[in-house]
């Protein structure tokens, strides 16, 4: 064995050894900018240099809202692949794949706690689920969190972000836009504040149901909002569209949005109009 062989071996085995994190840096999708990980979780995983909302999943914004510990409601269970659906995968691989990278069930989780001192029940569409589509367990997640809204009398803030329908579901999927409508109606009947958070993207049957429903509708800055793509919209009318159309800033200028908020001043936020409609409720 040659002197250069047994040095790369010492220096591999060396090197080896060192425990350096895997994922040291995030790159934003928006200015291309290498930032620390550390530093990018710490500003509430927004970059620091273009102020662009990177996409969460439901436990990271559980985190950002709650005061402290919070209690994670159940999962309903539902039959998976009840058309014994397949195109280039079959249905229940597909779930089996988007578990395995997200970590949850499916693409939707409610929890319950509170935020600065009131209680809420809140649900977040995780777009690293399958695009954050509606299925079955999506509609059910959702009344579930209805249900403890109702429950325990406070409000029921939803965080949405999805493609749409989940096409593998068909008509069943399509189903939990009537299906939310009314659980959303329930609160209304009891007096209780439905809260929307529109975050990046939110499209499709979502956005033609419990998105759009609110009794007051909130986004995070540059937030994708609309239901047909843009491309779709032009086609079919034959004309550009206004330059930042189905963002959260030209929505909330033409009327469709009651306020665009950082992420760093949700939670003020919320805590401060559920605080508001909550002592509205009291008086009457």
């Amino acid at each position: 064995m040659s002197w250069i062989t047994r040095t790369r071996q010492q220096l591999t085995g060396f090197l080896a050894k060192r425990d350096t994190p895997e994922n040291l840096w995030t790159k934003c999708k928006n200015c291309g900018a290498m930032v620390y990980t550390k530093e990018w979780e710490d500003n509430d995983h927004v970059c620091p240099r273009c102020d662009h909302h990177d996409r969460i999943g439901g436990r990271a914004r559980f985190a950002q809202l709650f005061d402290g510990d919070y209690r994670l409601l159940a999962a309903p269970r539902v039959a998976e692949d009840p058309l014994k659906f397949k195109d280039q995968k079959r249905y229940v691989d597909r779930l089996k794949a988007a578990r395995a990278q997200t970590g949850e069930q499916d693409a939707m989780l409610c929890a319950d706690g509170t935020i600065t001192g009131h209680r809420a029940v809140v649900g977040v569409q995780d777009f690293a689920f399958m695009g954050g589509s509606m299925g079955m367990s999506v509609g059910e997640t959702f009344l579930s969190g209805v249900d403890a809204a109702l429950a325990a009398k406070c409000p029921f803030i939803m965080f949405t972000a999805a493609g749409g329908a989940r096409m593998q579901e068909g008509i069943l999927s399509l189903m939990q836009m009537p299906r939310t409508t009314v659980g959303i109606q329930m609160l209304k009947d009891a007096g209780l504040p439905y809260i929307v958070v529109l975050t990046d993207p939110t499209t499709g049957g979502v956005t033609a149901s419990y998105a759009m429903l609110g009794d007051i509708q909130i986004a995070e800055p540059n937030a994708l909002i609309g239901f047909a793509g843009q491309r779709v919209i032009e086609q079919t009318i034959r004309e550009k569209l206004p330059e930042g159309f189905q963002r959260a800033e030209y929505l909330l200028e033409h009327g469709m949005l009651d306020m665009v908020v950082h992420r760093r001043d949700l939670k003020p936020t919320l805590g401060q109009l559920i605080g508001l409609l909550m002592a509205r409720r009291l008086a009457a």
